[in-house]
C-alpha cells in the first residue's frame, strides 16, 4: 500500500481534525480529555493551514494522517527561531501506524525546510509518552536538545515537551 503525501484540501479538514484529537486522546496525551483546549487546537485544521502549510498522508484514498510545517518565522511556531523550521501536529490513525505514515509525514517536512532559503534547522516538540513518534525521529538523523524542552502549560509541573532537532 503506497502513501501520498500532499497538502490537505479543505473538504478534508474536519477529517483531519477528528485524527489529529482521536490520536491525542486515544493515547492519553491530554490531560483533561473533551475539554482540554489544547484539543479545539488539534481540531481546527483550517486555522493552521491559513498561516502553515498542513499535509496529509493519504493511503488507498483515505486520509490517514496528518502534520502541520512551520515554515521560518512562522506564527504557529512554538519552538522556532531565526532561521528555523518547525513539525507540529504529527498524527496518524490508529488503523494506519506502523505503515510508514508518520515517517514519510515527517520526511515530508525535513525536505520542505531544506527547500526553504535561509532555513538551517527543523525543530520540534514531543511528549514523552510519544516513543514511537521519537523512533521516527532519531532514525531520521533529529537528536535531543534537552536544553529547549519547556513547559506549554505553566500551572502543569509535570508537562514537559522534549525537544529535537534536524540541522539542515
Amino acid at each position: 500500500m503506497d502513501i501520498v503525501i500532499r497538502r490537505a484540501e479543505p473538504a478534508e479538514y474536519a477529517e483531519l481534525g477528528g485524527i489529529t484529537a482521536q490520536a491525542y486522546l486515544g493515547d492519553g496525551l491530554l490531560d483533561f480529555g473533551e475539554s482540554d483546549t489544547y484539543l479545539v487546537e488539534l481540531r481546527d485544521v483550517a486555522k493552521r493551514a491559513a498561516t502553515a502549510e498542513v499535509l496529509v498522508a493519504v493511503r488507498d484514498g483515505r486520509v490517514v494522517g496528518g502534520v502541520t510545517f512551520v515554515p521560518s518565522g512562522g506564527p504557529m511556531a512554538d519552538r522556532a527561531r531565526e532561521g528555523e523550521a518547525e513539525i507540529r501536529m504529527l498524527a496518524v490513525a490508529a488503523e494506519a501506524r506502523r505503515t510508514g505514515a508518520g515517517e514519510a509525514l515527517v520526511r515530508a517536512c525535513v525536505e520542505r525546510a531544506r527547500a526553504t532559503d535561509g532555513c538551517v534547522r527543523l525543530v520540534l516538540s514531543t511528549q514523552s509518552a510519544m516513543r514511537g513518534a521519537h523512533r521516527i525521529y532519531e532514525r531520521l538523523g533529529f537528536t535531543r536538545t534537552p536544553d529547549r524542552d519547556w513547559n506549554p502549560v505553566p500551572h502543569l509541573d509535570d508537562l514537559v515537551l522534549l525537544t529535537y532537532e534536524l540541522t539542515l
